[in-house]
Formats: structure tokens, C-alpha cells, sequence
């Protein structure tokens, strides 16, 4: 019987694959979502602090894959952040924080914006960037408020335990982790884009960022796969899941 149902589905993949298409199975092995709430569970994270949220893609997919903790989601961009307080408010325990950039200090900063929205960040995008996603290209400037997290994050850490701090903001990673100084006895685990690439004027590399975040105490647990240039197959982004050291048992 078995051999019975595994053919036809071997046939569906196959003409699945032809027509650019690839259907694998939801475990471990072949999904992120699942691979993520499985790292989630395992260390006790019950607050997620969505650092460039923007139209609440990271918070959905966790929400897909079965965690059912509390998020908190920072956005800057007028038009992302209105589209993440919609998605938020159709998932209990999910907050959508007020419109900010998170950063290093307290002010008032110029974000860029760029074509595909995702790409927007505070820095330069270098030539690399543009050249791999011609559809990222800066298209606009939009001033907002620039704040620290250990200076906002307070309220929303009242009754967590254990805290995961997820960062995608485009090159601005190390000014988020600078800005959370104050309270990074509170955090459990960072999840983090790291760049092999050079994409952003100024940003900080893989083997930079690898050590210092575990010369504060956290050590790399996890590797997801991230942007690869379509042309040539090259990996420019990963995102790494660093565990502060004997949380993860």
C-alpha cells in the first residue's frame, strides 16, 4: 500500500519540477518555519522583539509554524508599518510598537527607500546590492524617529522569561545590538542577518559580527539560508541564531 501512495506523489513532484516548481515535505530537514519554532521551543523563547518588522512577514511565518508567544514588532517606514499594525491585530498577542527606527541613540534619522521596500535601510546601498536585486534601487527618503531598544523595550519585557531578539535591518544590525546594551541581560537569543557581501555602506561582516556577539556572551547555534544572487549563485546574506551560552541546555 505504501508503495502506492508514493508514486503518484514522486510523479506530482516530478511534474511539479518541471514546471519550476519544488513541493518537499514540512519537517525539520526541509523547513525553516519549522526548523525556527523548533529552536524556539527548545530554548523557552516567550516574547520575540521583531527589529525591522516590516509588513509583519517574520511575525506571520512564526504564527504559520505554531508559535503562539508574544510579538513585538518595530517598524520605521510609514507604508510597511501601517500594513504590520494590520497583520498584527489579526493575531493575539502580537503588538505592532509605535513607528520608530531602532538604533544606537535617541534622535531623529533619514531611512532610504527602496523599490522593493524590504531592501530600505538607513545606510548607502553599495553597487553589489543593487546589481544582485535591480528592483531594490532607492526610490524615496522618509525621516523618522531614531530610538534605542534598552530605551523602549522595557514595558514589553515586563512578564517575559526568555527573550529572542530578531534583527533584519538591512547593514544597521550592529547600531540595533549597540542600542541594547542596557538590556541584554534580558535576551535569551539573537537572530540576525550576517553579510559575507558587502551590500551597505559601513555595515559590519560575518566574522566581525560573529565575534562580537559572542564576545557578549552568546554562541551560534543556528545557520538559515538567505539572499543568494540569482545570477551568479553566490550567498551574500545568512541569518544566524545565537543562544546565550548554557540557555539552550
Amino acid at each position: 500500500m505504501l508503495g502506492i501512495v508514493k508514486a503518484p506523489l514522486r510523479r506530482l513532484r516530478d511534474i511539479l519540477r518541471k514546471a519550476g516548481l519544488e513541493v518537499n515535505p514540512r519537517t525539520i530537514h526541509y523547513s525553516q518555519g519549522v526548523q525556527l519554532v523548533r529552536l524556539l521551543q527548545h530554548v523557552g523563547i516567550d516574547l520575540v522583539l521583531d527589529v525591522g518588522a516590516n509588513a509583519g512577514l517574520y511575525g506571520s511565518e512564526l504564527r504559520l509554524y505554531g508559535y503562539r508567544g508574544r510579538i513585538v514588532s518595530f517598524e520605521p517606514l510609514a507604508t510597511a508599518h501601517a500594513a504590520l499594525e494590520r497583520t498584527a491585530r489579526r493575531s493575539r498577542d502580537w503588538t505592532a510598537a509605535p513607528r520608530m527606527a531602532i538604533g544606537d541613540v535617541d534622535g531623529e534619522i533619514e531611512m532610504q527607500i527602496a523599490g522593493n521596500s524590504v531592501s530600505s535601510s538607513i545606510l548607502d546601498m553599495l553597487p553589489a546590492h543593487e546589481k544582485a536585486a535591480p528592483g531594490s534601487a532607492y526610490v524615496g527618503r522618509e525621516k523618522v524617529a531614531l530610538r534605542r531598544l534598552d530605551g523602549v523595550a522595557g514595558p514589553y519585557l515586563a512578564d517575559a522569561r526568555r527573550v529572542l531578539l530578531k534583527i533584519d535591518t538591512q547593514g544597521y544590525e550592529h547600531h540595533v545590538l549597540a542600542g541594547a546594551a542596557g538590556m541584554l541581560g534580558r535576551i535569551t537569543a539573537i537572530q540576525t542577518e550576517l553579510t559575507l557581501v558587502p551590500l551597505y555602506a559601513g555595515q559590519r561582516l560575518f566574522d566581525e559580527m560573529r565575534a562580537w556577539i559572542e564576545g557578549m556572551g552568546f554562541e551560534l547555534y543556528a545557520l538559515f539560508p538567505g539572499y543568494v544572487d540569482e545570477h551568479t549563485g553566490q550567498t551574500l546574506q545568512l541569518d544566524g541564531f545565537f543562544v546565550r551560552r548554557g540557555s539552550a541546555g
